[in-house]
């Protein structure tokens, strides 16, 4: 038996969508498509770069290193406490979620007042 099944690879289908997009929209609405796809493309790349740096400027001051796999939920809090320097001794749990919570949104605040308006 044969395999009659074509054997195309990644960039001849890029030659037969374009090709297709030509014989669909014709030669003059080909300027337009690309300037919209231009403008898409761009709305995107901008809008990448916003959320990128949104997470680093919400993210800077916090320098929490892992060492390796944490097992429980008191190792977690141990750990994020250590990297925010509060002291996790002799504190419930419960305890520590509400010290790094304050002092986690006391921090964002601050960082917050620096955003550009």
């Amino acid at each position: 038996m044969h395999d009659l099944s074509l054997n195309i690879l990644g960039s001849e289908w890029i030659i037969i969508a374009f090709v297709a997009i030509i014989l669909l929209l014709g030669t003059n609405r080909l300027p337009e498509l690309s300037r919209k796809l231009g403008k898409a493309v761009g709305e995107y790349n901008k809008t990448k770069n916003v959320v990128q740096s949104g997470f680093q400027h919400a993210t800077t001051g916090y320098n929490v290193s892992v060492q390796g796999p944490v097992q429980t939920e008191r190792q977690k809090l141990e750990m994020i406490a250590k990297s925010l320097g509060i002291d996790f001794l002799n504190k419930s749990d419960e305890e520590l979620r509400n010290i790094i919570t304050s002092k986690m949104g006391r921090q964002n605040q601050e960082q917050g007042s620096n955003y550009p308006a």
